[in-house]
């Protein structure tokens, strides 16, 4: 199946339609931001992965923070060689494996309870959608350290700091709900002193709808930027 997969190209729909039948974590803590990553961004982060930069395909991949594991798995379908998923929620983890089963992807990723940093070697590719430092601050960077300390390249989501509504409406409009962006000089700078640098950055929508107590909307829309990032 893996082979098979691995001489055709996925269409994002079909990637999307696969990451919207994953199931997302039943109990969420707010403490953790663990807000499951929608579908449409899953199959955008992964196709831009795969396809515009060939670091899905016949690789090494590992899911930081994986929670319900649509990064991990969709990774594994799109025909990663080997896929691993490690997140510090035990049930996160257990929803993930039962994922993977319903998907029969089970064979293909590896599955870890436990803290980041329990995590040694060097893959090719890690995929994040860390926590955006919104309950507790700094928290994505110690994401972005390990990762740039595990792979050769990183996909890292983040939340953009400027909340422009005319650019969500030109986003919206475009075919593709993606457009490239500047790196935000923060994150950028953070990134090179710890030797990575960014190889592009992506614009998305990302909508979370309500979920905790303190949300005061239905739905919360806004834009997140996709870095690639590259160990120097």
């Amino acid at each position: 199946m893996g082979r098979i997969m691995q001489k055709r190209i996925v269409r994002k729909l079909d990637l999307e339609l696969l990451l919207s039948q994953i199931a997302p974590h039943p109990s969420p803590k707010p403490s953790l931001e663990q807000y499951t990553i929608p579908a449409d961004v899953a199959a955008t982060m992964l196709h831009i992965a795969a396809y515009s930069h060939g670091d899905i395909v016949g690789k090494t991949v590992l899911d930081l923070g994986c929670g319900s594991g649509r990064l991990a798995l969709g990774a594994a379908f799109l025909g990663a060689k080997q896929v691993v998923g490690i997140d510090i929620d035990k049930e996160a983890v257990k929803v993930a494996f039962e994922n993977s089963m319903k998907a029969n992807l089970k064979e293909k990723v590896q599955w870890v309870a436990g803290d980041i940093e329990a995590i040694y070697g060097s893959f090719d590719t890690v995929l994040q959608n860390p926590p955006f430092g919104v309950q507790r601050r700094k928290a994505d960077r110690r994401f972005l350290e390990k990762a740039l300390e595990s792979g050769k390249v990183t996909y890292s989501l983040h939340k953009c700091p400027e909340k422009d509504r005319a650019f969500i409406k030109k986003l919206k409009a475009s075919k593709a709900n993606v457009a490239p962006v500047a790196p935000s000089p923060f994150l950028e700078e953070f990134i090179e002193r710890r030797g990575g640098k960014t190889k592009a950055v992506y614009a998305m929508i990302m909508t979370i709808p309500h979920m905790f107590g303190f949300h005061t909307k239905r739905k919360h829309e806004f834009i997140i930027n996709l870095f690639v990032i590259e160990r120097r």
